[in-house]
């Protein structure tokens, strides 16, 4: 018989009288402490009660024996305690053993098996499960018993970010199904062995792109299970250019090789009569640069939720690249002081980059300008899966005050007037194409879009540019988001000359329509050839199509009358450059061109001022100024020899070495004004970088490394940087002076990891030479 116990309480109990628990199951017995001494008569008079009621139950005891308040039958007490002993098993062993739980997941992520493989992810170096969203992966799981279809259920939990809710897409819940449909998150068994089952899941080809966490929650008879988190089993999931679906898909095979899965590429520079050209490591698959590039969208603080729109993830990665306003991966330096950090013509790739950033906790490095920009988002785009390539613009247009104009102000005399020409040309520009699809915009919009990670001018408030579509850019759509304007201008718009009036305003006296926005470059598909793009982004200039989108672009401008009143010319004039142009170190020689084109003499005064540029178009300082008077005969065309000697510009000498010709002059019998710009550089020699004897993986080989210096001065404290993907990572190596004029060969080893084509690339840096590279193709054998 059960044990019979009297509850007693304190006088904090609910109620006056002591309860009584009368003993008809376990839920109502109350375990009290010592019994308080006031509470004794009470406790009689209800037992007195009791007894009352039922004798047998409640017999009579002494008043000595009141303070034990449970009683019980001594010998039933007893067989309790033989009955303990002899205890039979309660079930709970059993009911563990059928409850379904998870013992191991096996996600089949070898680089070399079937999922990394169909979702071109095995060029990745390192062992995490990398998959593209829109496609089918398999995996296994292993139970504590055979899985039984009609009484077992058993779904997936993928989360990702720091709140993962379902409703934002951050926590996906993947059922079970019979069959699978597309684009959409599902599993179904393929296959069964005892106790394991293998499971073939899909996904959308919206879903978000990040790192998920995996558990696998299973339902049976006997209960729920959940398996605990492991690290090692994070999904890592990406854009997907091969699958039809996804906004990023690229239709071309040989296409998608070289803009998602090419890690070495070409980056162009100079001006578009000298052209120059480096080999960039972008290295997106380097073991640790997918982390890296997480990273940075965790450090945007960016909501997961939008990770699954290509749009807003390059508007993402192109505020991120860069550092003035959220402390991103780069920090940019023009100044040409680049103590407390690398020269940014010094970088020869990504890899270095990212991973100094991702090591350091997000602390920006030092130092990068356009090219390094464009560099690392390229890295950056490819590696998450976007289909990306850099470009380059030449005499690339930098408009500061939305007139879609690059306005030029002169004074009376003619001469510039530095303190208000914002406005600038750069040299060259390098920035980023991005393909995807635009559902945002009107039809037609769609596939390359253009990105810029330099920081120049604020999109919302940000230090970001595009995506701005290609194909609105060209027909001057300018009212198309994102930052279209800024980019017709880099490459289209016109160059307006004014002049200040005595009353000191400004009059439009001349514009050049042919001077922005020239030899649009990028790497071709499949070789080192330069491809130019030009056309995609302008239509021919002088033709109808080009000045109906400069004109329909110019209403949007903050200068809409710009066009008004067209001026009538007869005289021009043309700066030629003769062969590759002048060398660093040496005479700098030009010709200048006027022809007359009337039937009458013109006389000309053209004045010439020489200036020292960063190739930002931003001015340095003036080393040489001219003014010579030109008499043309009718329909004469007349050549004007100019020089600049070494001696003048060697001190003056900034980053890659820009110099800009400005001309002006007015035609006295007819008061035109002449107005031009011509931009050019020294060149600068090459490494030469010879391979000694043959390349196979895991041997040492050797490279010479050869270099002659083109100055008549000593160049102080110089150091090779070299790096190559599969041959060897990232290396300084410290030579010191090399005299004047001399030739000097440095020899490195290393040890190829990778088999296949390679491509070592080398830079050199010093104070007084910049922009020294040099690239050689290595053959690895297995």
């Amino acid at each position: 018989m059960p044990a019979v116990t009297g509850s007693t309480r304190n006088g904090l109990a609910t109620g006056r009288f002591p309860s009584v628990t009368l003993g008809f199951g376990e839920d109502e017995v109350e375990d009290e402490e010592e019994p308080r001494e006031e509470n004794a008569e009470e406790g009689k008079g209800c037992r007195a009660w009791w007894r009352r009621v039922c004798p047998c139950c409640c017999p009579h005891v002494k008043d000595d024996d009141v303070t034990d308040t449970v009683i019980t039958d001594t010998d039933d007490a007893d067989k309790d305690k033989d009955k303990d002993k002899e205890k039979p098993d309660t079930g709970e062993g059993e009911l563990e053993e059928l409850l379904l739980k998870v013992k191991s997941i096996d996600l089949m992520k070898s680089k070399s098996g079937q999922n990394r493989t169909e979702h071109h992810t095995d060029l990745y170096q390192n062992d995490n499960f990398i998959i593209r969203r829109g496609q089918t992966f398999q995996m296994w799981i292993t139970l504590s018993r055979p899985f039984d279809p009609h009484s077992d259920t058993l779904h997936l939990h993928l989360k990702t970010g720091p709140i993962p809710a379902v409703a934002k897409g951050t926590h996906v819940i993947v059922p079970l199904v019979e069959d699978l449909e597309d684009n959409r998150w599902e599993a179904a068994v393929v296959e069964k062995d005892d106790k394991k089952i293998k499971l073939s899941v899909n996904s959308p080809s919206t879903a978000v792109i990040g790192r998920y966490q995996l558990t696998v929650e299973t339902t049976s008879a006997n209960g729920q299970a959940v398996s605990t988190h492991d690290p090692a089993n994070d999904i890592y999931m990406l854009f997907n250019p091969w699958s039809e679906d996804d906004s990023v898909f690229l239709d071309a095979e040989e296409e998608r090789q070289e803009y998602v899965l090419n890690d070495v590429g070409r980056i162009y520079y100079g001006t578009e009569d000298q052209i120059g050209e480096r080999t960039w490591n972008y290295g997106q698959f380097d073991s640790g640069i997918l982390p890296a590039c997480l990273y940075i969208l965790e450090k945007s603080k960016t909501l997961n939720s939008g990770w699954g729109d290509p749009v807003n993830v390059v508007r993402i990665v192109s505020a991120m690249v860069n550092s003035p306003d959220d402390f991103g991966v780069v920090s940019g330096n023009w100044s040409g002081n680049y103590s407390g950090g690398t020269s940014p013509t010094v970088w020869s790739g990504s890899v270095e980059i990212l991973k100094q950033y991702h090591a350091s906790k997000g602390s920006p490095v030092n130092y990068g300008q356009c090219w390094v920009f464009a560099g690392v988002t390229t890295t950056v785009m490819r590696c998450l899966g976007i289909p990306t390539r850099t470009v380059t613009n030449f005499s690339s247009a930098h408009d500061t005050d939305v007139s879609l104009t690059t306005d030029v102000y002169l004074d009376e005399n003619l001469e510039p007037l530095d303190s208000m020409n914002a406005d600038s040309v750069w040299n060259f520009h390098v920035w980023n194409d991005c393909w995807m699809a635009r559902p945002d915009l009107p039809p037609g919009n769609g596939g390359w879009q253009a990105v810029d990670s330099t920081p120049q001018e604020t999109s919302n408030g940000v230090y970001r540019c595009g995506p701005a579509s290609l194909a609105a850019i060209r027909n001057g759509q300018v009212y198309l988001k994102y930052d279209c304007p800024f980019v017709f201008a880099e490459v289209n718009s016109d160059k307006i000359y004014w002049q200040k009036n005595a009353d000191g305003t400004f009059s439009k006296i001349y514009s050049e329509k042919n001077v922005v926005g020239h030899s649009i470059s990028t790497k071709a598909v499949g070789s080192d050839e330069r491809d130019d793009i030009t056309y995609m982004y302008k239509h021919a200039e002088g033709s109808e199509e080009e000045r109906i989108a400069v004109e329909t672009a110019c209403r949007y401008g903050s200068k809409a009358d710009t066009y008004a009143s067209p001026t009538a010319e007869d005289i021009s004039i043309k700066v030629v450059m003769e062969g590759d142009g002048p060398k660093m170190g040496s005479d700098a020689e030009l010709s200048i061109k006027l022809s007359n084109n009337s039937s009458k003499k013109r006389n000309v005064t053209l004045h010439s001022q020489l200036a020292v540029m960063y190739y930002t178009g931003v001015y340095k300082a003036t080393v040489q100024k001219d003014k010579v008077d030109v008499e043309l005969l009718p329909n004469e065309e007349t050549t004007l020899e100019w020089a600049l000697i070494y001696n003048t510009y060697k001190e003056q000498l900034v980053d890659q070495a820009a110099l800009m010709l400005t001309l002006s002059g007015r035609v006295k019998e007819t008061q035109q004004v002449l107005a031009t710009q011509f931009s050019f550089r020294l060149r600068t020699p090459d490494l030469v970088i010879k391979p000694i004897g043959k390349a196979v993986v895991g041997k040492k080989m050797a490279v010479e490394i050869s270099f002659t210096n083109p100055l008549p001065q000593v160049l102080k404290a110089v150091a090779f940087n070299m790096e190559g993907i599969g041959l060897l990572p990232a290396r300084k190596i410290l030579y010191g002076d090399i005299g004047s004029q001399a030739s000097i060969t440095v020899t490195e080893h290393f040890t190829p990891t990778l088999a296949g084509p390679r491509k070592l690339v080398a830079s050199l840096d010093c104070r007084q030479l910049t922009q020294v590279h040099g690239v050689s193709d290595i053959l690895v054998e297995a």
